[in-house]
């Protein structure tokens, strides 16, 4: 009897209506991976819709009001996953994790899919500027995968001539003047677990992540200001245009439709200080842009929402209005307290653009033990978005009532759009639980709400008010508080292990009788 012959098993590829999905939702670009046209294409945004009605999808995941799972990654996006795999887009996913794997495995992974990333602490505070590898990522959709040389950006709508350009054209300094920028983006979810931990809020369909005070990073991008390619390109654009409508090419699902990531900025905004406030950039501290961050194109909107800064852009059009996709019409809205589950509409919140300003405490962290001799260390960082920068950051021991203010000496340099870092040593005599908080003041003299409460709204966004953490302090310049180190020393115990009981006598009978006749318990009369 012959070798047996190894058996092939054939995937027959799903279908729909009698037709094959990569048919129905094809990668028409050649050197374009992970990318479909949607915005283009209204009749197969309505096959895609008609599709998706007919599956079941696993529900959206609980994190408010259970403790966030301690894995990495912190949640599975499930429902994004199959989503994409129910219009026969797996790829996609796979391709986003392995970009993951290899361009940032270092963050907090606190949503697989689509890819939330999260710096952590030491990392953040290495420097001004942040390293590609450990800058937080908040992504949409997917991450596609497009050859530089295929890649073309497309500009139309309100302009005076409608044009298609290479990035090597874009790249050209003889055509268009380069521009190199330090610039902070900032999730305007960062620090939304303490609104979470006091008041819940909504649970978008696309989670609004927990985000701890990572969500923030900056970079030195190079690219060349949207408003010069504008004028030298299109010509300019026309009287009634009033916003630029950034459009990606990550695939975007909301409430069972699908789009491509769409967002805008006011053309006030492109225009502003010379025109370069808007930048589209293909550098990132001096490196290609890494893929993940947006490659081979992005648009920076500074101080603005990392929301408005696209990713793989691909197309802008000149508007009369703001965009109308989701991401900017249904998403990243402010609503006053009084609004949430009962009532809330797209129409009755705020679209936010400008970041507040905004501060945290990096270290130590909250909940921490701390012994010291007298002087407690703590750093962080500071920021303030639309063009204002930080001018004073001021720390308290107290919880708010005396304030100390960082020395000039202990911040990193000021950039219009840019973060600060900062570094104070305080004065501590006091022992046991403490609360510390912060809060800056910017160019413009905004500070931030003193507790959470002032600026809670329903959709858990920026939360600016003063970071506070809890410390447990341990003052050894105290003598009973250095004997009893030293007497935890001695059984091979450490102070830090704050709830762990002692399993021997703390004082002996005759120093226990000498406190007590000292200073009876009983009045004399």
């Amino acid at each position: 009897m012959g070798d047996k012959e190894e058996l092939t098993v054939v995937h027959e590829e799903e279908t729909f209506e009698g037709k094959k999905l990569s048919e129905l939702f094809p990668e028409e670009r050649s050197g374009w991976r992970g990318y479909v046209e949607w915005e283009l294409s209204p009749e197969r945004k309505k096959v895609a819709a008609s599709l998706l009605a007919t599956k079941k999808f696993t529900p959206i995941p609980e994190f408010q009001f259970v403790p966030l799972p301690k894995t990495n990654p912190v949640l599975i996006g499930h429902r994004w996953k199959e989503y994409h795999e129910a219009l026969g887009l797996k790829s996609i996913v796979d391709f986003s994790w392995e970009t993951v794997q290899r361009e940032k495995p270092d963050l907090i992974h606190l949503l697989d899919f689509p890819y939330n990333g999260e710096t952590r602490r030491d990392q953040l505070m290495e420097d001004k500027i942040t390293d590609n590898k450990y800058h937080f990522i908040r992504n949409h959709g997917g991450v596609p995968d497009i050859d530089e040389d295929a890649f073309r950006l497309e500009i139309g709508g309100l302009v005076n001539k409608p044009i298609e350009i290479s990035l090597a054209e874009l790249k050209d300094p003889s055509k268009f003047p380069q521009k190199e920028m330090t610039v902070t983006l900032q999730c305007s979810g960062t620090r939304r677990i303490e609104q979470i931990a006091e008041y819940p809020g909504d649970g978008d369909e696309l989670i609004n992540a927990p985000w701890g005070e990572g969500a923030i990073g900056t970079a030195v991008y190079r690219g060349v200001p949207l408003k010069k390619v504008l004028k030298i390109a299109c010509g300019g654009v026309l009287p009634e245009c009033k916003h630029l409508e950034f459009i990606g090419a990550d695939t975007y699902f909301k409430k069972g439709q699908v789009y491509n990531y769409a967002v805008s900025a006011p053309w006030r905004k492109v225009r502003l200080l010379g025109g370069e406030e808007v930048l589209l950039a293909w550098e990132m501290n001096g490196e290609p842009l890494p893929k993940i961050h947006g490659y081979p194109l992005r648009v920076v909107v500074t101080g603005f929402i990392g929301a408005r800064s696209c990713k793989w852009v691909y197309r802008i059009n000149a508007l009369a209005e703001p965009s109308m996709g989701p991401v900017q019409r249904q998403e990243y809205l402010y609503y006053t307290s009084q609004i949430g589950k009962q009532n809330a509409l797209y129409s009755n919140g705020f679209s936010i653009q400008n970041m507040p300003v905004s501060s945290a405490i990096i270290h130590p962290t909250d909940k921490q033990v701390v012994v010291h001799d007298g002087k407690i260390t703590l750093d962080g960082w500071a920021y303030s978005g639309g063009g204002n920068w930080v001018e004073r950051v001021e720390v308290s021991p107290d919880g708010g009532h005396v304030w100390y203010a960082v020395p000039e000496e202990n911040l990193t340099e000021k950039h219009y759009h840019a973060w600060r870092l900062w570094k104070i040593e305080l004065p501590v005599d006091a022992e046991g639980w403490l609360e510390f908080c912060v809060r800056t003041w910017d160019s413009s003299n905004n500070t931030q709400p003193t507790f959470v409460r002032s600026a809670w709204n329903w959709d858990l966004h920026v939360t600016s008010s003063c970071h506070r953490i809890k410390l447990y302090s341990i003052n050894r310049s105290r003598p009973l508080t250095r004997s009893r180190i030293k007497l935890l020393e001695s059984h091979g115990e450490d102070i830090k292990n704050l709830s762990r009981p002692f399993e021997y006598s703390l004082e002996g009978m005759d120093s226990y009788l000498e406190a007590y006749r000292a200073h009876q318990r009983e009045p004399l009369s």
